[in-house]
Formats: structure tokens, C-alpha cells, sequence
């Protein structure tokens, strides 16, 4: 069967009916993944500091430096907040944070050893593109020297967090101060090279049109093909979101740009992704954005993982949306879905 190419995928896209599309997909899921189990995983997601200079236009939990709402986590409630997953079962924490311009490098690399020292296990899920691109500005330090720096401290594995749509045109409008698509890809690149797994995200539904959706998913296949060529580390998994607008500063200025909401666009995105995406393996539901039975629909329409219990989850509750699983209702969703659930580590390898 020929690769998708980006016309038809766009055709795809936009024109055919919400059932055909998922049931491609899904047929598509199934020749991937024939076992009769979905995965979760049971994580934390942990943001040690709010203060960010960066303040994208569609987030709501960010602060300026000096605002009196801003924090940086001590050691310590780090620390409880990581003991509390692992009391409940969980093997991943993802630790995101702004760009805060009064942290040194060090804070970052203590925060790691601090957390792998305690937790030898625990998989530290940490820093998306956009923040190690900031610390290679921020501290004068080549990418690869940053990366070597974190894996040496603890970093299990990279977040493929601040991508949104890799379209340079679009970031101008959504987060102008941010790193670029390229770097965005450069950071993944050179992560790759030396071995470590990272994740893939589209964050759409904003500044963007449908094309740049597709151009999007262009530029990370390409990247995966690169990656897997060379044999080392590579993207685990792809997950999209809409965006989310309650408490945001964007406003779609763009004549061209499709603002989205709602389920109907999310599982036609994510099914175009699963037909597109031929060398990722996992797609993830968002059911964090879209709310739980959305999520368990997103296995029939290209989703073979239902993410994570996400125990603590600031940044998307921030703009208006807050969704809460338990592990006895995820797992419920899977088995009502007609899989078994499996609870999964951070690489995708099953635990159960």
C-alpha cells in the first residue's frame, strides 16, 4: 500500500465522512495493534514553576516573573508530589515548567538528581523542545551539551510539549517568542541521535488551517523516518489535542484559520493522523481535553493507548477544561471499549 501524501490526506481531511475516516483508521489500528489490550499508564504531571517569559497567547496558567501568583516547587513538595504516585502504582512523572529567566541550569539538574536519587525507578518524563531550547540560550550551552547534561542528571525521556503546529507562520501568532519549528524539530533530532525516546503532540484549532494541520504531521513523519533510519532513540507515540480557549489571550486574526472545538474535529484529526503517521506505532487519546468518553471513542478511531491518569494536571485546567480518572474507571473504559486494560510504563512496554 503507497504512504498517504499530503493532498489526499488533506482531501481526506476535510471531505470524507466522519464514519469512513474513523473506520479506516480503526482498520488501520487493528493491522498495528491485533492484540485484544489497550494501554494506560499511570503518571503524574508535575509544573515546578509557573513563571514563564515566553507567555504563549493561548495559555491561562503561566505568570509573569515577579507576579505574586508565581512559584518555583521546593525540593520537598517535589518530592511528596512523586511519593504519592508511587504509593498509587505509578512508574512516570512529567515535569514541565515555564521559562523562568532567573533559574540556573543547575536547578534543573539538581531537580533531576534530587527525584532519580529517591526514585531510581520512576521514569523521568521531563523538559519539552521548547524549554532545553531555551536553556541553550539561556546558558550559552550547545543543545547536545543541554541533553547530555539532563540524561547525566536523570532525564528518562523528552515530551513532545510547545509544538502546537509546526508552522512558523502560525507560531508567530500563537507563542512569538518561542523556539521555531525547525529548532523544535532540531531539539527531537538530536535527542534521537543520542538515544533517547521522546513523544510527538499537535496542539490545532487555533491560528492554523487544515493544511497546516497536515503540514504538521509532515514534518514529524519525516523526522520519525530520519530517526528509525539511524536506529536509536525515536518517537514513542503521537498525541493531539484541540485547543482550548476559556482564559486564553488568542484571538484568530487570520482570515484562513479554522478555529476548532468539540469532539468531531478532534477524533477526524486523530483518525487522518493514524492514517498518515504509518511509522508511529501508539496514538493517544486526549481525554484530558476531550473528556472520557470521548477518549474511549478515540480507540475506534485510531487510538491504541488511553494516556495517562494524569494524577495532577494544572496547565489545561487553567483554560476552563477539567476532566479526573481513577485507575477503576480508565480500566472500565477499556474493558466497555472490548479490551482488556493494561497499565504500561512510559516506553509503551506493558506491565501486566
Amino acid at each position: 500500500m503507497s504512504r498517504l501524501d499530503d493532498s489526499s490526506a488533506l482531501n481526506m481531511y476535510l471531505h470524507a465522512s466522519l464514519h469512513d475516516l474513523g473506520a479506516a483508521a480503526h482498520t488501520a489500528c487493528l493491522q498495528r495493534h491485533p492484540e485484544d489490550w489497550r494501554t494506560y499508564v499511570v503518571d503524574r504531571n508535575v509544573n515546578y514553576t509557573n513563571v514563564c517569559r515566553t507567555r504563549c497567547k493561548f495559555c491561562a496558567f503561566s505568570v509573569d516573573d515577579g507576579d505574586a501568583r508565581g512559584y518555583v516547587l521546593p525540593r520537598e513538595s517535589l518530592v511528596a508530589k512523586v511519593q504519592e504516585l508511587v504509593d498509587a502504582g505509578g512508574t512516570q512523572v512529567l515535569l514541565q515548567g515555564g521559562m523562568h529567566p532567573r533559574l540556573g541550569l543547575d536547578f534543573y539538574t539538581g531537580m533531576l538528581r534530587d527525584l532519580r536519587d529517591v526514585f531510581p525507578s520512576v521514569q523521568l518524563h521531563a523538559f519539552s523542545p521548547p524549554e532545553i531550547w531555551f536553556f541553550h540560550e539561556q546558558f550559552g550551552l550547545p543543545v547536545d551539551e543541554v541533553l547530555t547534561r539532563l540524561v547525566e542528571a536523570g532525564l528518562s525521556s523528552i515530551p513532545g510539549g510547545g509544538a502546537e503546529v509546526l508552522v512558523d507562520r502560525v507560531r508567530r501568532q500563537v507563542s512569538p517568542t518561542k523556539c521555531t519549528a525547525d529548532q523544535w524539530l532540531d531539539v527531537m533530532r538530536r535527542a534521537h541521535a543520542m538515544g533517547l525516546m521522546t513523544t510527538a503532540t499537535m496542539m490545532f484549532g487555533h491560528a492554523d488551517t487544515p493544511a497546516d494541520r497536515i503540514e504538521h504531521l509532515h514534518r514529524i513523519r519525516d523526522l520519525q523516518d530520519e530517526s528509525l533510519a539511524r536506529g536509536r532513540g525515536h518517537f514513542t507515540a503521537f498525541i493531539c489535542w484541540t485547543f482550548q480557549p476559556l482564559n486564553t489571550q488568542l484571538a484568530c486574526q487570520d482570515p484562513q484559520c479554522q478555529t476548532v472545538s468539540g469532539s468531531v474535529p478532534y477524533l477526524r484529526m486523530l483518525s487522518t493522523a493514524r492514517l498518515y503517521l504509518d511509522n508511529f506505532v501508539n496514538l493517544q487519546a486526549s481525554w484530558v481535553t476531550q473528556g472520557p468518553k470521548i477518549g474511549q471513542m478515540a480507540l475506534f478511531y485510531g487510538a491504541n493507548d488511553m494516556g495517562g491518569l494524569m494524577m495532577e494536571e494544572n496547565v489545561v485546567a487553567a483554560a476552563g477544561t477539567r476532566f479526573r480518572l481513577d485507575r477503576q474507571e480508565m480500566r472500565r473504559l477499556i474493558s466497555e471499549a472490548g479490551f482488556r486494560p493494561r497499565q504500561r510504563d512510559g516506553f509503551y512496554r506493558p506491565l501486566e
